[in-house]
């Protein structure tokens, strides 16, 4: 277990009250909170350097470039590519899914060709593929889910075929945190020489990535989910992908150079960095991942494995609950998803709010999974390093205290 009573000293946040009472958060895989360190580098920014990027002849403008381009060669390493310009900035793991989609996929896919994703993607790895599907004449294809809520990797034959040029899958599941095996699906990809792209937004915040061993073409994360600042996100891409992709966004930074009836792009990585980015945002960001560095990856999910551990037989006892999710924990990350006989999870929220405790109620951005599993949408409450025993005894009792408002027993008695 990490020391997280030491660790939730670094957030201010987690010091303060919600409803009048200490605030449990259990809601960050929305978005995770923010060590001060982080904080006092994004106010730092605009109180000392302060300037645009790559533009200006002086030396605050040096120093803000110097600090730019050191976030990218920190998530250079973060993800072990092999040169800073396989990073590219964007503002979160949506637009670098889209970057992929409309550069690459609108560019080389034809008639007849087949994306392949996965029954539990997150809208933002479903809706660009389907646009491409539409305006490409391709299909979209569906790896399904075992009974245990993971991927069906024996029948990914059945799904895949020549005609398969994406392969676009999450790493973990924003809404049951099954953690997918890449390196398979990258196996699988590379049969049919298709593309392979990672949703790691849930993935990377929570686990060790090494784009190089997983053997993907492009893996996109946010920020905002990895102690770091809203409105920054990034793609990694290989060089030769890169290389054969038109600029998503024209505009300022992105050129070599212009004429009146035509332009030049610039190299990679400016190639895809249009405009004036969110340059306090991405200096920070580099201390947040300092911070995970510091922590460990790994130390994280285990921490997070822990709780689960903890978490799943007390859950259990409370009448009426159902928990989705795998039973294998080495497949799961820090995601508790569940419902009450009888109860909408936007009830549960509500009184779990009034206790303080924040968590997430709905179909999480994931429709289509809903409706598989024949349900509205699930509460979900998902723990990060700053987590601990007390937080999941705090949610156990707010469940418990829904089950007595909505008289679950008395449905359950009924119904039977």
């Amino acid at each position: 277990m990490l020391n997280y009573k030491e660790i939730k000293k670094d957030f201010p946040i987690l010091q303060t009250n919600m409803n009048g009472k200490p605030l449990v958060y259990l809601d960050s895989a929305a978005s995770s909170q923010k060590p001060q360190r982080v904080i006092d580098a994004f106010s730092d920014f605009y109180r000392c350097r302060n300037a645009n990027i790559h533009r200006g002849a002086y030396r605050l403008s040096y120093e803000a470039t110097d600090l730019f381009e050191l976030t990218r060669e920190k998530v250079k390493e973060f993800l072990n590519a092999k040169e800073p310009e396989e990073i590219i900035f964007t503002r979160n793991t949506t637009e670098s899914i889209n970057l992929v989609a409309y550069s690459y996929a609108m560019k080389f896919l034809k008639e007849g060709d087949e994306i392949l994703v996965s029954e539990m993607e997150h809208h933002s790895n479903l809706v660009p593929w389907m646009m491409v599907a539409e305006k490409k004449g391709a299909k979209l294809k569906h790896i399904p889910l075992t009974d245990d809520y993971q991927l069906d990797y024996e029948r990914i034959p059945e799904v895949l075929s020549e005609r398969t040029k994406i392969i676009s899958i999450a790493h973990m599941s924003n809404a049951l945190g099954t953690i997918h095996d890449l390196k398979k699906i990258s196996d699988y990809a590379k049969q049919v020489n298709a593309v392979f792209v990672v949703d790691g937004a849930q993935g990377a915040s929570h686990l060790p990535v090494d784009v190089q061993e997983i053997g993907c073409d492009f893996y996109a994360l946010s920020a905002h989910k990895m102690l770091g600042p809203t409105g920054v996100g990034v793609l990694y891409g290989r060089r030769e992908l890169l290389e054969k992709m038109d600029p998503f966004l024209g505009g300022g930074s992105m050129i070599f150079s212009v004429w009146k009836d035509g332009f030049k792009p610039g190299p990679l990585p400016n190639k895809f960095e249009a405009g004036t980015p969110d340059v306090a945002g991405v200096v920070a960001f580099a201390v947040a991942l300092e911070y995970l560095k510091q922590i460990g990856l790994e130390n994280i999910h285990n921490h997070e494995v822990a709780l689960l551990e903890y978490a799943i037989p007390k859950l259990k006892e409370i009448p009426g609950i159902k928990l989705y999710g795998t039973n294998d924990l080495s497949k799961r990350g820090g995601i508790i998803s569940f419902l009450l006989e009888g109860v909408h999870p936007h009830d549960i929220g509500t009184i779990l709010d009034e206790e303080g405790i924040a968590i997430r109620a709905g179909h999480h951005c994931c429709e289509p999974l809903m409706r598989k599993l024949q349900i509205p949408g699930t509460a979900r409450a998902s723990l990060y390093l700053y987590n601990g025993f007390e937080d999941i005894d705090a949610l156990v009792e707010g469940i418990q205290k829904a089950v007595k408002i909505f008289k679950v027993e008395e449905k359950i008695r009924k119904a039977s």
